[in-house]
Parts: structure tokens; C-alpha cells; sequence
């Protein structure tokens, strides 16, 4: 998928579920494509979005549990949504907590549907 397809798959998530930041990351926290506003850093919002959804894999297979499907953190203000996007690379989302979840999991699933498509 070329960068400004990614580019546009990502402008299209953040419309449809009030969505503030979208990412495509490498499983090591290469930044891919992001869209996001000017006072996200994108290599650091990729970075640790990678280290969290790593580090809930390495917890839950030690418990022997199967690796979740996607990590949620909620506060107040946000919900911040990290999901693989196949063996490569995961989708990451930062709604605002008024957006509803399921809405923003559907889009994410969509989203990464057509990621999957391109890069398998």
C-alpha cells in the first residue's frame, strides 16, 4: 500500500468514529503512516504503542493464555486503541472517550482489513 493510500485509510478512520490519532506501526515501533494532530509526536506515539501491546502479548503467554487481539487503555478524556495488523505491523487509535468503543473497534477492524489486504 503506498504511503499516501495509508495516509488516506488513516484520514478516513479518524472521520468515522471521532478518532484523534491513527497510526500504522511496525510490531518493533517503526512508524509507518499517522494521522495526527500537530502536538502528537508521531515516532514517540508509535514507539510506546509498541512497547505496551509487546509487553500485554509477553504477559498474557506467560500466563498461558492465548496474545490479545487488541490492548485498551481508557482515562477520562480518551481511549487509546493498539491492535494488530497482521505478523508486521499493528493499528493504533486514540479516541476520545465519548466515542464508542464498539464503533471505533468496527473501524479499526475495517481499517485493518484493507492493511491486511495489501501487506498480508
Amino acid at each position: 500500500m503506498p504511503p499516501d493510500e495509508l495516509g488516506r485509510l488513516l484520514g478516513d478512520l479518524r472521520r468515522a468514529g471521532d478518532i484523534r490519532a491513527a497510526a500504522v506501526v511496525s510490531r518493533d515501533g517503526v512508524l509507518i503512516a499517522s494521522s495526527m494532530p500537530p502536538e502528537v509526536h508521531p515516532e514517540t506515539f508509535a514507539a510506546m504503542a509498541a512497547i505496551m501491546l509487546g509487553a500485554a502479548e509477553t504477559a498474557t503467554l506467560e500466563m498461558n493464555a492465548a496474545a490479545p487481539d487488541r490492548l485498551i487503555v481508557e482515562t477520562d478524556e480518551v481511549r487509546l486503541v493498539v491492535a494488530g495488523a497482521g505478523e508486521r505491523m499493528m493499528l493504533v487509535a486514540l479516541a476520545d472517550a465519548r466515542a464508542g468503543l464498539g464503533r471505533v473497534i468496527v473501524e479499526m477492524g475495517r481499517a485493518i482489513a484493507r492493511i491486511k489486504d495489501i501487506y498480508g
